[in-house]
């Protein structure tokens, strides 16, 4: 896997305490989720950004590769 743009939708708005923990992402807070979108280097990188998701509790809603 090469390095690619990925968008990453929880459910909630996310404190900026946690989302520090998102380093190299970058967050937009809606009235009912979060977006975290950024580079992610490798299938490592991605699946760590996704592990953390789990274990903070967060409700994945959506992830997803963006074109280019």
């Amino acid at each position: 896997m090469r390095e690619a743009a990925y968008e990453i939708r929880v459910r909630g708005r996310v404190s900026p305490v946690v989302l520090e923990g998102f380093e190299g992402m970058e967050a937009e807070l809606a009235h009912v989720e979060t977006l975290l979108h950024g580079t992610i280097r490798d299938q490592a990188e991605l699946h760590g950004l996704l592990d953390r998701v789990k274990a903070l509790g967060l409700e994945l809603v959506e992830l997803r590769r963006l074109p280019g």
